[in-house]
């Protein structure tokens, strides 16, 4: 097949990804957004080099960099989802569960299409630490849900800037209107009834927007949740 270089550096194909089993009609419809416009993310580079394993995981420069930046997140979400549903903790209802494994199934997609998308250029694979969370509490988890939702949002927000290609920032917009969706259901778990599903501590009330921030903040906080240490030192600024 023959591909084509785009000015970021990641490589265009005129063929399809492959996506997972899980989520599949949703990940085509994340892979419409680029065929639309010509494009999908494949690797850059040569696929038939793996990535370098070191101890320490470089997200990389330019788009690259961003787009593993956002890997890097949803790896972290979509460990912590499986292992909600994998392990209720006491007293979940139905409805917990149900929303819940909406948010899990959610964050697969969004990890496997960014993993699929970025081919050679993909980071290795993270070890999630969530030792510090008690997954058979609610307020445990549910706490942590909302700290990892609140943080998905400030993130995209503040990496959506950053971002060259106009495609790339539109799966961005995409993707952060699902995380803020999530946001909303925990912090409505948590807080029913309440004007808490889009507070004051996220939501400015002077401007109406939401929390943006930067890429080197958003790790910091990523960082207390996988073993595996990230740098972020080459992303655009």
């Amino acid at each position: 097949m023959k591909k084509k270089q785009h000015s970021s550096g990641l490589t265009m194909l005129p063929g399809q990804l492959e996506p997972v089993r899980v989520g599949r009609r949703l990940f085509l419809r994340y892979a419409g957004a680029f065929t639309a416009g010509g494009v999908i993310l494949s690797a850059c580079g040569n696929e038939e080099n793996p990535t370098t394993v070191s101890s320490t995981v470089d997200l990389g420069k330019d788009d690259v960099g961003i787009l593993n930046y956002a890997y890097a997140l949803e790896q972290l979400e979509a460990a912590f989802y499986t292992q909600v549903i994998a392990t209720p903790y006491t007293g979940m209802t139905d409805a917990e569960k149900t929303l819940l494994t909406d948010i899990r199934d959610h964050e697969i997609i969004h990890r496997e299409f960014f993993k699929a998308a970025l081919g050679a250029s993909a980071i290795t694979a993270l070890s999630p630490n969530f030792t510090g969370v008690n997954f058979g509490d609610r307020a445990s988890v549910l706490g942590t849900a909302k700290a990892f939702e609140d943080l998905g949002v400030s993130a995209y927000n503040g990496a959506g800037p950053l971002l060259k290609d106009v495609n790339y920032l539109a799966l961005a917009g995409k993707i952060v209107s699902v995380e803020a969706r999530h946001a909303a259901a925990i912090r409505d778990l948590l807080n029913p009834k309440s004007a808490d599903f889009a507070g004051d501590d996220v939501v400015a009330p002077a401007t109406g927007l939401d929390v943006a921030a930067p890429p080197a903040t958003v790790l910091t906080t990523a960082q207390k949740f996988v073993t595996t240490p990230i740098s972020g030192a080459n992303l655009p600024k």
